[in-house]
This record gives C-alpha cells, sequence and structure tokens, in this order.
C-alpha cells in the first residue's frame, strides 16, 4: 500500500518505520526542518509502564484545585487560555468517574507494557544507542507520600511489575549521587523499566525507515486532506508563507500524527477531536565533571513524587521534566514552573549541573480528555488516526504504531483495541 503520514515526532516516525518494515510504500511529511523538533524535543525519556495513567483519575480535580495556590503546583491554569478549555475540562472531569477511569488506565497500561517490549525488540535488533539506561527510583519525601502509594503499589503486584520498595539507605545504594542532607522516606525501585534520549533515537530510527525506502518531505506543511477510496494531500512546500500549493498524488491510506496539530486538518472534514494541547517543561544542562566523583548526578531516572518531577540522565546531560499547564501559550515560559524544576534538581543533585549552560524547553502534549491515544481509521474514509498521548507519547509510540501498523495492514491487532478507537469519544 501507499501511506502517506502527516508528522514526523516520534509517534510519526515509529509509524513510518513499522509500516516500512511491512513492505508499504510510505511516505512523511513534516512541517518542520527534521524530526522530533516539538512535543518530542525534550522530554524527561523516562519508560515506565506502570505509571503511564490517565490523567483523568478520582479525586484528580480536587487535587489541581488544591495546587492552584502552590508556589510549586503540578499543575497550572493559564489565565485566560484556560478558558478556553473549558469544554475539555468538562470531558476531563466527566472521565474522572472511577468506573471510566479503570477501564482507561487498563487500556494504557495494556499498551504502555506491549510498547516497551517493542522499544527494546527494536533496540536489540537494529542495534540502537540513544543513550538509554535501567532503572526508575520514584522517590517518596515523606511517610504520607509512601501511604498515599499503596494503592499504586498494588496495581504494579497485579500486573506482575517488578518493584521493590526501598528505605532511605537502599534508595541511596541505587542512585549514590543523592543528596546526602535531603531527607527520603522511601522509594520504589522499578529495576526493569528506564530512561532514554527519545529525540536520538527519533532520528535513528528514521534512518531505518529510510533504509527501507519510506521518504520523508520536510518543511512541507500539509494544509488539508480529501478523504476517499484515494485520498489526497493539500500541500505547502518550504518555509514560505506564499510558496506554491499543490496537491500530493492519492494514496490508499493517510496517517494523522500531527499532535496539537491535528484539529486544523480534522475540522474540515468533519472530524474535530477533543484535543488540547497540554505543556510540559524541562530543563537540560551538562553535568559537571569532578575528579573522584564519578556518581555526581544520577545514574538512572527519578520520579520526585510530591513534584511530580522527573530527573533524568542522557549521557554526560541531566534533565529535568515536568508541569501540566493548561491554556498556555508554546513561546511564554511560566517562571513558576521553571522554579519548580531547578528546586527539586537542586534538592537531589545540588551542583550536579552546570546551569549556565542549561537549555529551557516548553512542548505542547496533545492531550485527550479521557487519557488513552486515538488509533485506528476516523471514519473518513483512508484517513487513520495516531495521536492523542499527552505526556506519554515516548513510553505509548512503539506500541501505538505496531498496533496502526496491523491494523491499517488488515492483520490482526497486537492488543485489545478496546478504548483506543475513536468510537469512545463521539
Amino acid at each position: 500500500m501507499q501511506v502517506a503520514i502527516i508528522g514526523a515526532g516520534i509517534i510519526g516516525v515509529t509509524t513510518a518505520y513499522e509500516l516500512a518494515s511491512q513492505g508499504h510504500e510510505v511516505t512523511v511529511y513534516e512541517r518542520r526542518a527534521a524530526v522530533a523538533t516539538e512535543t518530542s524535543f525534550a522530554n524527561a525519556g523516562v519508560v515506565a509502564p506502570g505509571y503511564v495513567t490517565p490523567w483523568a483519575a478520582p479525586g484528580m480535580p480536587w487535587k489541581v484545585l488544591r495546587h492552584l495556590l502552590s508556589a510549586h503546583a503540578p499543575v497550572r491554569l493559564s489565565g485566560r487560555g484556560a478558558i478556553t478549555e473549558l469544554p475539555w475540562l468538562w470531558r476531563w472531569w466527566r472521565a474522572c468517574r472511577p468506573q471510566v477511569y479503570t477501564q482507561n488506565r487498563s487500556a494504557m497500561q495494556r499498551l504502555a507494557h506491549f510498547s516497551r517490549d517493542r522499544l527494546q525488540a527494536i533496540t536489540q535488533l537494529l542495534r540502537l544507542d540513544y543513550e538509554q539506561a535501567q532503572g526508575v527510583l520514584v522517590l517518596l519525601r515523606r511517610e504520607r507520600d509512601l501511604a498515599l502509594a499503596q494503592t499504586g503499589l498494588k496495581l504494579l503486584a497485579e500486573q506482575g511489575i517488578a518493584h521493590k520498595v526501598l528505605d532511605a539507605a537502599g534508595c541511596r545504594a541505587v542512585e549514590p549521587g543523592l543528596n546526602a542532607a535531603m531527607p527520603v522516606h522511601a522509594a520504589i525501585h522499578l529495576p526493569q523499566d528506564g530512561v532514554g534520549n527519545c529525540r536520538q533515537f527519533a532520528h535513528l530510527l528514521k534512518s531505518e525507515a529510510q533504509r527501507l525506502g519510506a521518504q520523508f518531505h520536510f518543511d512541507t506543511a500539509v494544509l488539508g486532506l480529501r478523504p476517499g477510496p484515494r485520498p489526497t494531500l493539500v500541500l505547502r512546500r518550504g518555509i514560505d508563507a506564499a510558496a506554491a500549493v499543490a496537491d500530493a498524488g492519492a494514496f490508499d491510506a493517510i496517517v494523522v500524527c500531527a499532535g496539537a496539530q491535528a484539529n486544523k486538518l480534522l475540522t474540515p472534514i468533519g472530524l474535530k477531536l477533543p484535543l488540547a494541547a497540554i505543556h510540559g517543561y524541562s530543563v537540560t544542562a551538562p553535568l559537571r565533571h569532578v575528579d573522584g566523583h564519578p556518581d555526581l548526578g544520577p545514574r538512572s531516572a527519578l520520579i520526585d513524587e510530591q513534584y511530580k518531577v522527573a530527573i533524568s540522565r542522557l549521557g554526560r546531560r541531566v534533565r529535568v521534566a515536568g508541569s501540566a499547564e493548561v491554556g498556555g501559550l508554546p513561546d511564554q515560559f511560566h517562571p513558576g514552573a521553571l522554579r519548580t524544576l531547578y528546586k527539586v534538581l537542586d534538592d537531589w543533585f545540588p551542583g550536579a549541573a552546570l546551569a549556565a549552560q542549561a537549555q529551557h524547553w516548553k512542548g505542547a502534549r496533545p492531550m485527550l480528555p479521557d487519557g488513552p491515544p486515538v488509533l485506528g481509521p476516523s471514519g473518513a474514509a483512508g484517513i487513520w488516526l495516531n495521536l492523542g498521548h499527552g505526556s506519554s507519547g515516548w513510553a505509548l509510540a512503539c506500541g501505538s504504531a505496531s498496533v496502526l501498523a496491523a491494523a491499517l495492514g488488515g492483520h490482526e491487532p497486537p492488543l485489545d483495541l478496546d478504548r483506543l478507537g475513536i468510537a469512545r469519544l463521539r
């Protein structure tokens, strides 16, 4: 089949690879100059299936309200911008009901486990090196945090996920670089999970997809879709807004992996999704080199449960990522969000990073109100969807691509698609 893919973030690149590996003729269109330049550019890099859950969870609305006045709130509503997201917030609130949450959590975690296995299989098959490291440590600062984690620990046990609750000494045995003066009550160690550079993986997999025959067209904006038995695209090539507009050739299928931009293409064909751009932040800095201190900085990945912030080691750099900003603008950085990231880094690894060389990033994570992404046929002839992964795009990318490729190719999907299709959103 001749398949066009819109978007070359981690979702689009993994989809291109899976389809090309099945023998399809794949063409990818990306409005930016390279792969993984937006949401996939500087995410936390953590792959921990047991912690992939819907943001729409019982009790979450009240937690968000309590956090609004906190100096280090993990969730922020950005003024008038948040008002425009009220319809999305209403659907999110409705999805927080226990029964709905349980169904969505199960769907996301099935996909997350399959995705981790697929990521590991691709990594081994292609011998990819993308600054990956093994193990995730969830830090629990207070006794209360451990009490609140009991439900999560029960779920980890039910799913058969390898984990161990460590005391303070055990935490420092796993991560010797932790600040000795910083109290930690306990931690949950996930030895089979890990961290990796999502952007680097996307570049490596793009090369593998090209080796299989996939073509990538950068600086090419898709302006419109024309569904049908042989759907087509309306394109503008080049970064000049006045550049000529032309139709792409007809395809057997078009897969929309356009993230937060998807509704600009889908609304004109009657497929507006309840999709919101929930912005996340990260700070990336080189690790300071000090002779005689090889454990300066983290060994792998940590999650500060109180502040919902991840600290990841990526080669000789450290990345701190977190925050969920509703209604924010992509080019306006909230100083409070950045202060929280620096606070968490300084709490656990003071002086480990060269802060003067730090890079700040803010990315729009395309999120559906109930949590899971939407995979499969859109209902419009020839148009398929693989989008809406929220903050879990890296953790779900390889599995989502495999599921989509199987369905598009007419094969039995490798896992149950319940709660992952578009029907649930109507």
